[in-house]
Formats: C-alpha cells, sequence, structure tokens
C-alpha cells in the first residue's frame, strides 16, 4: 500500500491523532494490504467490496473478535475516505461491510465502600502522597491514565475546582476536581519539590524527577491496592469506570457522565447504564460519592 505513508502524517498533521492510534492503524492497513496482495490486487484503489469481505472473514475464522474488526474496518474506510478526497479513488469498497456483533462486556467496577478503602489512609512520604493525589484524581474526575500522565500545572484551576484534559484526538474538554482530590494535589504540590523543580510542567513526577510512567502508576495503584487489603486486581481504568458508574448510579444523567468521559459516541456511555438509577440529583455535587 504505497499510500500508506501519506495517509499516515494526514493522521498526524491533520487529524492529530496519538502515536498509539496511529500505531494501530498502520498495524490494521498493513494487514489490510497484504491480503490484498494475496488476493491479486496491485492497487488499493481496485479493491471492491468482495475483496473486503473476504478478508473481514478470514479475520473471523482466525478468531479475531468483533470489536477488533471494528476497529480494522474504521481505519479501511477511513483510509479510503482519505483516498475519495485526494482523487485516488473512485469508490468506498467497505462502506456496507458490518464487523460480526460480539457480546459487549460490562466494565468492571469498585463498590463506594471498597474505593473509600483504597483511599483511607494517610500518607507520610512525599511518594505516598503523590499516589494518594493519583488516585483521588482518578476517582474524583475519571481522567484517562493517558491524560493523568501528561497532566500539567497550567490545566488545574484549584481555585474554580476545573481541570482542563486533552483527551483522544487531541480533543479538550473541563472536568471537576472533587474536594478530596483539592486536598491530595494541594498536598502533593507541597512537596513536589522533593522531586522535581516547576521546570518540569508534568503535575506527577517520579523519584528521578522525570514524568511518570504508565507503568509506574499501575504498579503503585497495585501496590496501595494490597497494602490495603482489596483482594481484586485494582487498575487506573478501573478507578474510571467506578467514577462513571457511581456517578450514573446516583443521577441518571447519562450525558453529563458522557462529556465528563469525554466519550465521542454516548453508545460508549450507555455500557454504565446497568447500574440501577436513584433519584435524579445534581450530576456532580451531590451525587459523586467524595465531591
Amino acid at each position: 500500500m504505497k499510500e500508506l505513508p501519506e495517509f499516515l502524517e494526514y493522521l498526524q498533521t491533520e487529524r492529530g491523532l496519538s502515536p498509539r492510534t496511529i500505531t494501530a492503524y498502520r498495524r490494521d492497513l498493513e494487514r489490510y494490504g497484504k491480503d490484498l496482495d494475496r488476493q491479486g490486487l496491485t492497487r488499493s484503489a481496485e479493491a471492491r467490496e468482495h475483496n473486503v469481505r473476504e478478508f473481514i472473514a478470514q479475520l473471523h475464522r482466525k478468531g479475531l473478535g468483533g470489536r477488533s474488526i471494528q476497529r480494522v474496518l474504521s481505519a479501511i474506510r477511513g483510509f479510503y475516505r482519505w483516498l475519495l478526497r485526494e482523487g485516488r479513488a473512485t469508490q468506498n469498497p467497505a462502506s456496507a461491510v458490518r464487523a460480526p456483533k460480539s457480546p459487549r462486556k460490562l466494565p468492571q467496577t469498585l463498590d463506594a465502600d471498597t474505593v473509600t478503602r483504597l483511599l483511607d489512609f494517610e500518607p507520610t512520604t512525599p511518594l505516598a502522597i503523590r499516589d494518594k493525589a493519583i488516585m483521588e484524581l482518578f476517582y474524583s474526575s475519571g481522567l484517562r491514565l493517558s491524560e493523568l500522565t501528561a497532566l500539567r500545572w497550567d490545566q488545574v484551576d484549584v481555585a474554580s475546582g476545573l481541570i482542563t484534559v486533552t483527551g483522544k484526538g487531541n480533543k479538550t474538554r473541563m472536568v471537576p476536581i472533587g474536594t478530596y482530590a483539592s486536598r491530595a494535589l494541594e498536598k502533593w504540590q507541597r512537596v513536589r519539590g522533593n522531586y522535581a523543580g516547576y521546570d518540569e510542567p508534568c503535575i506527577f513526577v517520579s523519584q528521578r524527577g522525570t514524568p511518570i510512567s504508565v507503568r509506574a502508576v499501575q504498579a503503585r495503584i497495585r501496590y496501595w491496592a494490597s497494602r490495603q487489603g482489596i483482594p481484586q486486581h485494582v487498575y487506573p481504568h478501573l478507578l474510571r469506570h467506578s467514577f462513571a458508574s457511581h456517578l450514573l448510579e446516583s443521577s441518571g444523567d447519562l450525558r453529563a457522565v458522557q462529556e465528563l468521559l469525554g466519550h465521542a459516541d454516548i453508545s460508549t456511555t450507555q455500557v454504565y447504564t446497568h447500574l440501577d438509577f436513584q433519584h435524579l440529583a445534581r450530576v456532580y455535587d451531590k451525587a459523586h460519592p467524595r465531591a
């Protein structure tokens, strides 16, 4: 697929997609390109719907799940939309192809009592103060792991209780900071100088003074879950799931939760509606267990 490098450059420069997303596009489209070669096609524009269907059927036979196939199809559709825009194709052969349906897994969550148990400790060292601020912020504001590790001081307005988050596709959203998270963040700010100066813009840093890594955050949350006697596997996205579930359970306001999570499609948020709704309340201040 000779057009692939140009398409990936378009995704980076014009669409502003993350390196991780672009890597996924490259992997899926290279796989598709190899299959077109197998089918005897020399140009992407020569492909027709039956060629795409044959490729998808092959993925399905190999055991690839419905959601993964949907991701592959999304990449192929996007590629052909770009080819059409550039005048290099006359049709999108993937537009009518659908992935096989697969059952949607419900997200795992912690109940409010377990979250309280996880966060119910008084940190006595700079490292523990940092870790508590990280966990409080995950649960208070529903951040993604990548959003938290990249968070800078200039994105946080403690006075107004708001964070400006840059999420998927470089889209920004405003999310509130709960009282517990604000206090934890202020404590961390006072001791952060033990590890890094303010020439390092990222809020959360390692003991070496560099921005904290994804793996380090995951490891520290596992550590605290074990220390607090929680048998369940606890990871960053579990706290985001718990944030969404508890807020939706108490408020019933699906649109508000969609905005807070930064979901482009409300169907992504609807996975949390398996919870029993209580009476409608103010979405954050009155509904969130630690607001």
